[in-house]
This record gives structure tokens, sequence and C-alpha cells, in this order.
């Protein structure tokens, strides 16, 4: 309705009636377009209405959705902790082995290096095979001193290349005796127990043991990260998770709105009601009654009211269609979130094929690291047994110390009952040579020659020799503090040894 006023002329002018006229037509439009802006005002409140409850359904969408997420993020973060538990597990087990390694590998150089710090003299292995305490030697009587003999591996005794010709030029008798006199008078020529040790094999083992160590770390590598990963994607998909938002006051919007539309309602009413007086005046107009002057002010002053009842319907079109367009707002909001929402899902799924594939592979390498940590225990067997076979090597040398030393003492004793039965012997032969004397000087110009002619004989002398005439048994020489040391050893570890051999 256009808001432009047109004049009201004076009662009884020959204008009246066109302008009577022209006043219900402004009434009647101002009407009509009452009329259009309720409907307007009644369509954007039912779609407000609809609005919110779609607002509603994608809120509580939105609530499920985000429900769902976490939870789904909660079983994924214990499938995080599940992996991380299960490779701690394993990581204790290989501590433990780790720890009985070098419980073992501590052992077997302690016993190592107590070879070390023990001495065997030149005796010991410059001696015959048959002889030699070991029962292999070096065929070279020099004994080149970085060529130790492996323990429990005899070596050749003679070089078939060489001459009998080196053999003199090289070594005199003389030169022979002095050497080992040297070498007896300095024992850091001597070997040591750890040189008939063979410490390659031992190293071999190591190494052996501990690139196996290092193929474990290589397992259980392949799922190291995978814990801290899991964890970040499920920080990530939380953290994409929209931040719930409050829903306007509904209430209040309805609430206004239907404040609005009363007020609208009312404005219809009166613009209703004008155009019915105009319609009553233009008919009694027509049936010939006159106004007068303050009628048509009346009238006037009327019409005069429409273009502000319009603005105001207006405004309250506008009012409603702002809470509208508010609602819509947050219904677009709303969609977005299920939006996110859903790309959220996906990438849930993701996180659950990855986690599928993640657990696979844990098991997998949990499988493969028991079987090769089993392995691992199997090679620590030799380490022990190792452990036990020095151990008892140094106890049996020692013992051998012993047993040699006894050996000598009962060759010196037997040789002392030897030469002192030969001296009681000597005695008696002389004491019988004497008697004999005596009495061939007394007698035996008596004594025809011709009867008991060996009555003249001296005594028989006797001998003491080994059974067969077997040479005397060859026994290397012993210093009394390797003998006292022996000993101590002995001592020390008797009972130890004991239990380590029953086992």
């Amino acid at each position: 309705m256009s808001n432009e006023d047109i004049g009201s002329p004076t009662a009884g002018s020959p204008s009246e009636q066109p302008h009577i006229v022209s006043l219900v037509c402004q009434a009647k439009k101002a009407l009509q377009q009452g009329e259009q802006l309720c409907m307007d005002a009644h369509t954007l409140s039912n779609a407000s209405a609809q609005t919110v409850v779609d607002i509603l359904a994608l809120d509580a969408q939105v609530r499920w959705m985000s429900e769902a997420v976490l939870d789904q993020l909660k079983l994924a973060a214990q499938v995080a902790k599940s992996i991380e538990q299960k490779r701690s597990e394993l990581e204790g087990q290989v501590q433990e082995w780790d720890t009985l390694r070098s419980q073992r590998s501590d052992a077997l150089d302690s016993v190592l290096e107590s070879l070390g710090s023990q001495y065997v003299p030149p005796d010991f292995h410059t001696v015959s095979v048959d002889s030699s305490p070991f029962g292999s030697q070096n065929g070279s009587e020099d004994e080149n001193e970085d060529d130790g003999t492996p323990f429990g591996l005899p070596k050749s005794t003679s070089d078939p290349r060489q001459s009998p010709t080196d053999t003199i030029r090289n070594r005199s008798p003389l030169a022979k005796l002095d050497e080992k006199k040297s070498k007896r008078m300095d024992r850091r020529r001597w070997k040591t127990l750890s040189d008939f040790v063979d410490e390659r094999a031992i190293e071999d083992l190591l190494d052996t043991i501990e690139t196996d160590r290092q193929g474990l770390d290589d397992i259980l590598a392949q799922t190291s990260d995978h814990p801290e990963h899991l964890l970040s994607a499920i920080e990530a998909i939380r953290n994409s998770i929209p931040e719930p938002t409050e829903l306007p006051a509904f209430d209040a919007i309805f609430q206004a709105q239907e404040d609005t539309s009363s007020t609208m309602a009312k404005h219809l009413e009166s613009l209703a009601h004008h155009y019915r007086n105009m319609q009553d005046a233009m008919h009694d107009f027509e049936a010939g009654e006159e106004f007068n002057e303050e009628d048509m002010q009346g009238m006037n002053s009327d019409a005069d009211a429409l273009p502000g009842i319009i603005i105001e319907l207006e405004e309250g079109v506008r009012s409603i269609e702002a809470y509208r367009n508010n609602l819509l707002e947050t219904k677009t909001a709303a969609q977005e979130r299920v939006e996110i929402h859903r790309r959220i899902l996906t990438d849930l799924d993701e996180l659950g094929t990855i986690m599928t594939d993640m657990l696979e592979q844990q098991h997998a390498v949990e499988m493969e690291s028991l079987d090769h940590l089993e392995h691992l225990h199997l090679q620590l067997r030799p380490l022990e047994e190792l452990h036990h076979k020095y151990t008892s090597y140094q106890y049996a040398y020692n013992k051998l110390v012993l047993e040699l030393a006894r050996r000598r003492q009962y060759r010196e004793a037997a040789q002392r009952v030897v030469a002192n039965t030969i001296a009681e012997l000597d005695a008696m032969v002389e004491e019988e040579r004497i008697l004999r004397a005596q009495f061939q000087a007394e007698h035996g110009q008596y004594i025809p020659e011709d009867v008991c002619l060996y009555i003249e004989n001296p005594p028989n002398r006797w001998t003491v020799s080994t059974w067969n005439d077997e040479p005397l048994e060859t026994l290397p020489e012993i210093e009394n503090d390797l003998i006292e040391e022996a000993q101590q050893r002995v001592s020390g570890v008797e009972i130890g040894i004991g239990a380590s051999q029953s086992l």
C-alpha cells in the first residue's frame, strides 16, 4: 500500500463522492496487505516450528553420534592399552633373559679370568704325549707362546717336515736345558690355563647369541610404534569432535513470535474493522446520506493511520523472519556437525581396520617373539655348560697338581726306601765279605783245593730296580707355592663343584 496521503476535501464539495471511494479503496488495499503480511507471518511461524523440529532431530543425532564416537574411541584406547601391555609383558620376559644372559656371561668371564690367572709349569706341556698330564701337546718343544692348545682338542706331537739335522742345529741339549731353566725362572713366559681354552669358539658362541638377540629386537620393533600411532589417531579423532553447542531458547522464540502474531492479528482486525466502516459509509453515502465535516475528518484520520499499521505489520513479519533465520542458522550449524560426525565415523571405520591389522600383527609378533625367546633360552645352555666345563676343568687341574705332588712324594718315598735298602744290603755284603775273608785266612790253608771250590767266592752284590726294569715315571717339577695355590683353590670350590657335577 502506498504511504502517500490524499488531501481530504471539505464536506459538501463536488469531490466528496470520489474521496469516499478513494478511502474505501485505501481501506481495502490496506486490509489486503495486512492479510498478506499476516499470512506471511503465519507461514514463517510454521516454518520456524518445523525448523525447531529439525534442529532437535539433528541435535539428537549429533548427540547420539558423539556418544557412539566416544564409545568407539574408548574401545580403541583399550586396544592400544592391550597392545602396550602385551609388549610390556614381552619386554619383561626379554629383560629377564638379558639378566640371565648377563649372569651366565659374567660367571663364564669370571671363570675364564680365573683360568688366565693360574700358571701352568712348562714341564706340564713340554713332555712327550705318552706322559703328558693333558694328553695333547705341541710337538715343538720351544712351545710357540701365541699358539695355545684348545681345551680337549689335541694337536700333532711332531712335525714330519722337520729334519733331525734341524733339530740338532736348533736344539742342542745344553740350549734346551738353559731355555727350560729360563722359562721356569720367568713365569711371565708360562702358559696359563686359559691358553688351553678355545676362546675363539666362545667368542663365536657369544657373537651368535648377540646376533640372535638383535634379531629379537628387530621382531619387537615391528609393532613398537603401534600404541603411540593408535593413541595419536584416537586423540586426533577426539579433537575433531565438535564442541557441544547450546540450543536457542525455543520457548522464548515461540513466545516472542506468538506475541508478535497477536499484535499483528489485532492490527489486522483494526484494518478489517476500518474497511467495514468505510463500506458502511459508502453505502450510506450512496443512499443519499451526507457527512458533516467531523465525519470526514474522522474518516481521513483513520485513513492516515493505515500506513503506520502496515509498517508495524511489516516489522512484525521481519521480526518473525529474523527468528526464523536464526533458527535456520542453528539448523545449518547442526547439519554441519552431523556431516562432521559422519566423516568422523568414516575415520573410525578406517581406524577399526587399522586396529584389526595391528592386533593381527601384534599376535604374529608375539608368537614369533616367544619362539625366538625360547631359542635364546636354549642358547644360554651352552654358556652354562661351558661355565660348568671350565670350572670343572680348573678344579680338575688343581686336583691334578695335587695328584702330581702326591705322586712325587710317593716316588721320593719309594726312592728313599730303595736307597736305604740298597745301603743296608751293601753293608751286609761288606760284612759278609769281611767274615769270609777271616774264615779264609784262618782255615783256607788247611782245606784241600779240590774241596768246595766255591768257598772262596765273594758274597753276591744286590740291587733294587723297577719291575722289568721299567723306566722311572717322569713327573714335572712343581713349586711349593703352586701346590699351595692349588690346595686353596680346591678347598674354596670343592663344595660348589660337587653340587654342579651332581646337577
